[in-house]
């Protein structure tokens, strides 16, 4: 069965490891017959929460009208969703951190996005694992809390400099991960 897949990315590198395994996820989703709305968050302005609660008021999803808005509809009617980031401090980068944040405004406005499959994918410049946890653990409980069903986590140590990741199979593991939608 076809599927709607988002996904987010948070990288500002187009060329960079994690874009890389993004390419390799998308390609082998839509091989798989699969339609991918593809929304580069640092490529986008998208500023954090106001927490004003106005949120689809306006007939948007956000009263402060800036990119978010572009791909708030397709969250909404997606099947699953997909965050794709490099680990930035340890954590997720700022820019795709808006996008995380501004999901609030589904649930003020009681909009159902509930049932959604999920998966990350992330790299990170250190050889421990465990720094991908500033990550993963916010991805866990907010998919936990929205009632989505995570189907993967692609999480890829060791890669800072761009190439890096062809050292590993973070690429072959992104493009397997399209098998589980």
């Amino acid at each position: 069965m076809s599927k709607k897949i988002v996904v987010i990315t948070g990288s500002p590198r187009k060329n960079g490891n994690s874009f890389k395994m993004t390419d390799a996820f998308i390609k082998a989703a839509e091989a798989k017959g699969h339609t991918v709305v593809r929304f580069d968050a640092a490529l986008k302005k998208v500023g954090g929460c106001h927490a004003c609660t106005t949120c689809f008021k306006t007939g948007k999803a956000c009263s402060f009208d800036d990119d978010f808005n572009q791909i708030a509809p397709h969250i909404l009617d997606a099947d699953g969703i997909v965050f794709t980031t490099p680990v930035y401090w340890y954590s997720f980068p700022a820019q795709i951190k808006g996008v995380i944040d501004r999901l609030y405004s589904f649930c003020v406005a009681e909009k159902d996005i509930s049932g959604k499959e999920c998966a990350l994918i992330t790299c990170c410049e250190e050889d421990d694992v465990t720094v991908m946890d500033g990550v993963k653990l916010p991805y866990e409980k907010s998919t936990a809390l929205l009632n989505w069903k995570s189907v993967g986590e692609v999480l890829i140590p060791g890669v800072l400099n761009v190439g890096d990741i062809d050292k590993t199979d973070g690429v072959k593991q992104a493009a397997a991960l399209a098998d589980k939608f």
